[in-house]
């Protein structure tokens, strides 16, 4: 049995200690925000915080969870995360939407260590995040802007 909190509600998951954290939160739990991409951790779609601390759970077993907190893209709600799904809105940042809620959380990550990033904190923090739509001049903007809001 695998215990850990999702969303600050606790969880016990009769699962394989193996399975990737991704599946453990769309399947067993339910919670689809989060998605599947790539499955090698290389294009940020499968983003979940966990420990507060943005992870790629397609790769991390849900053993990796075990006593800790995961938030998803359904369990944001720190002002910084507002600030952000705010500024998302505000420059409509989304085309097809599949890899916004990675591109978010992984914002969101940066924004609560660095409130006022540079480009270059921003390029960083944002690497692996893929985006087939190419939005990513609005996704910088948007975190400059979420950033001013949370001065």
């Amino acid at each position: 049995m695998i215990q850990f909190t999702i969303n600050g509600s606790p969880q016990q998951l009769d699962i394989d200690p193996d399975t990737p954290l991704l599946w453990a939160i769309r399947d067993s739990i339910g919670l689809t925000g989060t998605k599947f991409g790539c499955g090698m951790a290389q294009c940020g779609a499968c983003t979940v915080h966990l420990d507060g601390k943005a992870i790629r759970s397609c790769v991390t077993p849900v053993t990796a969870a075990e006593g800790k907190s995961v938030t998803t893209i359904e369990g944001l709600g720190s002002a910084a995360a507002k600030a952000v799904q705010d500024a998302w809105v505000r420059l409509d940042v989304v085309q097809c939407g599949y890899c916004q809620s990675g591109q978010i959380m992984s914002a969101v990550d940066l924004l609560s260590r660095n409130p006022h990033p540079s480009d270059k904190d921003i390029d960083d923090a944002m690497t692996g995040n893929i985006c087939r739509c190419n939005t990513y001049v609005r996704i910088r903007a948007a975190i400059k802007q979420a950033s001013k809001a949370l001065s």
